[in-house]
């Protein structure tokens, strides 16, 4: 064993907030807090990753709360099968610590293990590279049961300096291009090669995603983007043989006949547009290019317009959790940000809308890198109140729970309790 390093950290907050809302396991308030920290991972447990054995971090479409692209494990799974979707973060920003125990990975805090953990298994097809030579890993990337398609590397919000405040999508295309030949744009024909060979793994995955930055160019706004997915699911569905697989496209908040034309044409069952911020003022100042060409109340209502595409419970957005409270611009409190954050999650989830979150991870190359993240009881609460409106308004979330995407602390409650059993 080496010693992890020992830092102030917030050993008694989670202790607290575990005692607090005892209906809410241990390890999904673990996550949330590792989620809103980040880690650190020493030299001992650096040499533990077994790049033959373990997946590499470097191939995802955003970076790292250090800026950095290094050889370090992608991310971790808990004795439970869930995952972490961690980002390596600086010592003296009071991360929890990834340290070797008995030669084995541990979460620590403040010098105490807390929990053993795993480093992602790597699949067989990321030791074969493409027919163009490219290797496989860096077309098609893995979560422990979920091939990722990263087609599009860049967002065109950020043409004219309009990307969203916490995004540093196009600082991670420029390193991942110089740095680990990562293409910038996939080509559809080669993302179906990959994704045949990653099938041949049989029963290794559950679904297939993909999702890239926003494309505004076409006869109507967004139509090259609508175009290119249907390219690429095309090619994907080929190695299907039903009309229609598990699968989730994360991408703008499109008009009802594009929608209607990518449902149509592909196998896709599922489609998510992150709306990033529940509130149409803070929207307006940390999403200006979605709202310069698509507006806050336009996008709930394509949200809605999607659910008679897709049907009630396969139909979702996203929020970036905690970019509400950031800056001189975010609600003045967490309650105030809890209730005006929910009760715009329930208009949406009346007409058939689920709204998941993740944990925001403030990045130094976004604009908003000086800020900090909210505390550990408002992720919890906040999880707790998306499920309830699950639960209310009977919505099913498996499309993106902790098999197909792990990254929800809130849809992680779905898996563990009775989805219409009571309310938390």
């Amino acid at each position: 064993m080496t010693l992890a390093l020992k830092r102030k950290t917030g050993v008694a907050e989670l202790d607290e907030v575990s005692q607090r809302y005892p209906d809410v396991p241990r390890l999904i308030i673990l996550k949330a807090d590792v989620q809103r920290r980040g880690v650190h991972y020493t030299e001992a447990a650096i040499k533990l990753l077994d790049p033959a054995r373990h997946q590499v971090t470097g191939t995802h479409i955003f970076g790292t709360r250090d800026g950095v692209i290094a050889l370090r494990p992608e991310s971790l799974l808990l004795r439970d099968g869930s995952s972490i979707i961690t980002t390596p973060t600086p010592l003296d920003e009071n991360p929890y610590v990834v340290d070797a125990l008995d030669n084995v990975p541990w979460l620590f805090d403040r010098g105490m293990p807390l929990e053993e953990v795993e480093y992602w298994p790597a699949p067989e097809f990321y030791s074969k590279t493409s027919s163009s030579g490219v290797p496989m890993k860096n077309i098609v990337s893995t979560r422990p049961q979920r091939l990722n398609i990263f087609p599009y590397r860049y967002c065109t919000f950020w043409n004219n300096g309009n990307g969203c405040a916490f995004c540093d999508i196009v600082a991670q295309m420029k390193k991942g291009g110089k740095e680990l030949n990562i293409p910038a744009k996939l080509d559809p024909v080669e993302v179906g090669e990959v994704i045949g060979e990653a099938l041949k793994e049989q029963g290794r995955f559950s679904a297939v995603f993909l999702t890239s930055g926003s494309i505004v160019s076409g006869a109507r706004p967004f139509d090259d983007e609508i175009d290119y997915y249907i390219a690429i699911l095309k090619e994907v569905g080929k190695h299907f043989r039903t009309a229609k697989y598990p699968s989730q496209l994360i991408g703008t908040a499109f008009e009802k006949s594009q929608l209607q034309r990518l449902y149509d044409q592909t196998g896709l069952m599922s489609y998510t547009a992150n709306i990033e911020v529940l509130d149409e003022t803070i929207f307006n100042r940390y999403c200006p290019g979605k709202a310069e060409w698509i507006g806050y109340q336009e996008w709930k209502q394509r949200l809605v317009d999607a659910v008679d595409v897709f049907g009630p419970g396969r139909v979702n957005t996203g929020i970036v959790a905690g970019v509400e409270l950031a800056g001189p611009h975010g609600f003045s409190s967490e309650d105030e940000a809890l209730e005006r954050t929910l009760a715009e999650a329930e208009d949406l989830a009346r007409q058939g809308v689920s709204t998941v979150y993740i944990v925001w991870s403030p990045r130094p190359d976004t604009p908003l890198s000086g800020c900090k993240n909210a505390s550990l009881d408002y992720y919890i609460r906040l999880a707790r109140g998306l499920h309830n409106l699950r639960l209310k308004y009977r919505l099913p979330i498996d499309h993106d729970g902790y098999r197909h995407c792990g990254n929800h602390p809130d849809t992680d409650l779905s898996r563990l309790l009775p989805l219409w059993g009571e309310k938390l």
